[in-house]
């Protein structure tokens, strides 16, 4: 029977670059998807060492894995030339470098597949064939679609602000203060990107915890006006102007991460005041 173009077909729903499935495209083409594997868990790696003389074992670290997912169903098409096309179209969705694939949940989630193994279409009738497409996620995290930010100037107080020597401190929520409140509803930690833009000398950024503990990123280079300082604490990346200053960063507890139901608050500092410096946090909320 036909469909009518840019209805959903109900049930699960979900988009591979440009192929939206679980609905029926400006072409009358139905994607129905029927199948998706993968999406609840990634595999863990862990490591169990039986304990010498006792009961149990020693538990390694556990680290998530990638994310291995398969997505299948059946494309239903008005007519063969249009199936073909469609057939066509999801082979080259199905990309060999980063695609975005997003999940339309009551709370939508994206991750950032490749493909990962063959992409199988079957002829089912003239206008109608099976699909099965495997992709996986090197990181196995569920990111919110929106994408959140924060930005903020300096203290207005010459000089900056500098930290107490106790804990617990206290910040307001004004971005005078040089402070940004970074939130995620998720339920894995997420890892910003943090951008500085000069002219300031020296940055400082500090992520207070809600237990009171800090964790801060010493530069110890001058960025002059119009310069930008990318550091990504998911790939450990340093930037100036796309150029790498990774020596230049001090990480002395860990990079500043985004807990789990958390908010982080990352405060920007100098040595030296200056109107026109600015950090910029961005970040997405992470599901497991």
């Amino acid at each position: 029977m036909p469909y009518t173009p840019g209805i959903s077909l109900g049930g699960l729903s979900a988009t591979l670059g440009s192929v939206a499935l679980g609905t029926v495209d400006a072409s009358g083409v139905a994607w129905v998807l029927q199948t998706l594997e993968g999406w609840d868990s990634p595999d863990v790696r862990a490591e169990f060492t039986d304990r010498e003389g006792d009961h149990g074992a020693w538990a390694s670290p556990v680290y998530l894995g990638s994310r291995p997912i398969t997505l299948a169903g059946t494309i239903v098409a008005p007519s063969q030339a249009l199936l073909e096309a469609a057939m066509e179209q999801l082979r080259a969705a199905a990309g060999l470098t980063d695609t975005q694939l997003t999940v339309w949940e009551t709370l939508p989630k994206q991750c950032t597949v490749r493909r990962s193994g063959k992409v199988l279409l079957q002829y089912v009738t003239d206008v109608t064939a099976s699909y099965s497409v495997m992709v996986t996620a090197e990181d196995p995290r569920r990111y919110g679609t929106t994408q959140q930010s924060g930005v903020t100037g300096l203290p207005v107080t010459t000089g900056g602000l500098t930290f107490p020597a106790a804990v617990p401190f206290a910040f307001s929520a004004s971005g005078a203060t040089g402070t940004i409140a970074a939130a995620n509803a998720g339920t894995v930690e997420t890892r910003p990107v943090l951008t500085v833009a000069g002219p300031v000398v020296a940055p400082l950024v500090s992520a207070l915890y809600p237990d009171g503990t800090v964790r801060q990123l010493a530069y110890s280079q001058t960025l002059q006006s119009g310069e930008q300082l990318v550091i990504d604490t998911d790939a450990r990346t340093v930037l100036l102007n796309g150029v790498s200053r990774r020596r230049f960063l001090s990480v002395p507890a860990g990079w500043p991460t985004i807990p789990a139901a958390s908010t982080v608050t990352y405060q920007f500092q100098s040595g030296t005041y200056s109107a026109s410096a600015s950090l910029t946090a961005t970040w997405r909320s992470a599901w497991m």
